[in-house]
């Protein structure tokens, strides 16, 4: 359930003021849920008791992709997102389907600046903030998983005038699981799933298609409290959007990321994750690059 409550391609809200752009894979060409937010570590969680995470992201765009995966060439488009997430997780100590409770917020704010077409406009504010519960189980030392829901408010400021918006303005959620192997001696290998489900934005009587992605690291644990290897995302459509009762063929979307990710645990109770991820196989969709930054800690 660690999922940050913006989503950083959502920044593309430049295509609402775009006529000449076609139908694009979600509103303005994003969707609720950041992809590739999560790194090593990210289906265990540690015993019960408060903690918090901080999520530091910066993304940047200047292409835009149509169905076929080409560049739209829109004149001057750019897109740059940065973002602080702070997240408090909280496990009470209370057992359910053997498992241990678990809920978490995650409140976004966002820095956001699009170009296109000859505007350019910023945006800064509250974004669109997450709320979850799950169930986290430890199967054995190194295994490690959690099955959760999460929901996205739509918090953040919105207008359908607008260039740019650091809200989404409909409510979206989905079931999430994560699984985590952890060996600080050898191989680490974690994937997160999610099937995104979203609400009509009413202010523009449009339905984002339902979205499924994962997460994913694979990396090796060199006994010094680092683990180095890959991490990024898989992003894919499942249903085409949908505008005043008419589905909008063609608009389905999907992007692919990889690049270098590194953790540092200190074995104090507190870790920090990094990683930089170019997206690839882009369809519908800005495609970027994005770094991350995960820090973890007990309060």
């Amino acid at each position: 359930m660690n999922r940050l409550c913006i989503g950083r391609a959502m920044a593309a809200m430049a295509l609402a003021g775009t006529a000449a752009v076609p139908a694009l894979a979600g509103e303005g060409g994003g969707g609720a849920y950041p992809n590739g937010v999560e790194n090593f570590v990210m289906g265990a969680l540690p015993p019960p008791g408060l903690y918090g995470i901080v999520y530091v992201n910066g993304y940047s765009a200047d292409r835009l992709m149509d169905s076929n995966g080409n560049n739209l060439n829109v004149p001057g488009f750019k897109v740059t997102a940065n973002i602080i997430a702070p997240r408090l997780v909280w496990l009470p100590g209370v057992k359910l389907l053997g498992g241990d409770l678990v809920t978490s917020t995650i409140i976004p704010l966002v820095d956001l600046k699009v170009s296109a077409a000859g505007r350019t406009e910023s945006r800064s504010g509250l974004g669109d903030i997450l709320v979850g519960s799950g169930v986290a189980w430890h199967h054995s030392q190194a295994l490690h998983s959690i099955a959760a829901v999460d929901f996205y408010l739509p918090t953040g400021s919105f207008d359908s005038a607008r260039l740019a918006n650091v809200g989404r303005n409909y409510l979206a959620w989905e079931p999430v699981y994560a699984a985590s192997y952890v060996d600080p001696n050898g191989p680490n290998a974690d994937i997160k799933l999610g099937y995104m489900v979203n609400r009509r934005n009413k202010d523009t009587d449009y339905r984002t298609g339902q979205e499924f992605h994962f997460d994913y690291a694979l990396g090796w644990g060199f006994g010094n409290g680092i683990t180095a290897g890959v991490g990024g995302f898989f992003y894919r459509q499942m249903t085409d959007d949908n505008q005043g009762g008419t589905d909008l063929s063609g608009s389905k979307g999907r992007a692919f990321a990889i690049g270098p990710s590194v953790k540092y645990d200190s074995g104090k109770g507190w870790f920090i994750a990094a990683k930089w991820q170019k997206e690839s196989a882009v369809r519908n969709r800005p495609e970027g690059s994005a770094f991350w930054l995960k820090a973890v800690f007990p309060l």
